[in-house]
């Protein structure tokens, strides 16, 4: 009997322990919230992030739109340094069936949150490259970023 206690014991603090990493890693992350669609409008209410080089940021997504996710969903991509974003929505806008993320290209994004529906919100946490710099986003739906919809996430020391 006393076995399966300090084996249940055991079990109990490694999950508070591994309960209290998770919760230290979401500690240390910055939340940054970001609203698309706002009065169906093809733009990111926050155009530019600044953050330090390795930082731990959190991107929130809110399509906004009260439009039909088929005509006005919303994604967020960032591109590593230099990437072209005109250039890679150009590519990406055929990929539908990829949710306009193309597989050639993949080697080109640092972090994504997949194409939204109206009202819909979705996270990802990314640790911010080492490398000063300017790291471009965008919205890879068809047309967006060509209208507009992209913005930048500039590394400094």
């Amino acid at each position: 009997m006393k076995f399966k206690s300090v084996a249940f014991l055991s079990i109990g603090l490694l999950a508070l322990t591994t309960g209290a990493a998770l919760s230290a890693a979401d500690a240390t992350s910055r939340v940054v919230k970001i609203r698309t669609g706002v009065e169906n409008a093809m733009k990111f209410d926050v155009p530019t992030l600044t953050a330090a080089p390795g930082e731990t940021l959190k991107i929130v997504l809110t399509n906004a739109t009260t439009l039909p996710k088929a005509v006005m969903g919303h994604n967020w991509v960032l591109l590593k340094a230099g990437a072209d974003p005109v250039a890679y929505a150009t590519v990406a806008a055929s990929d539908q069936a990829g949710g306009y993320m193309p597989e050639k290209l993949k080697d080109q994004v640092l972090a994504f949150i997949p194409v939204l529906g109206p009202n819909e919100t979705a996270e990802v946490t990314l640790q911010v490259p080492a490398q000063p710099g300017e790291y471009p986003f965008l919205c890879s739906f068809p047309g967006h970023c060509v209208v507009g919809m992209k913005g930048v996430l500039v590394v400094k020391k």
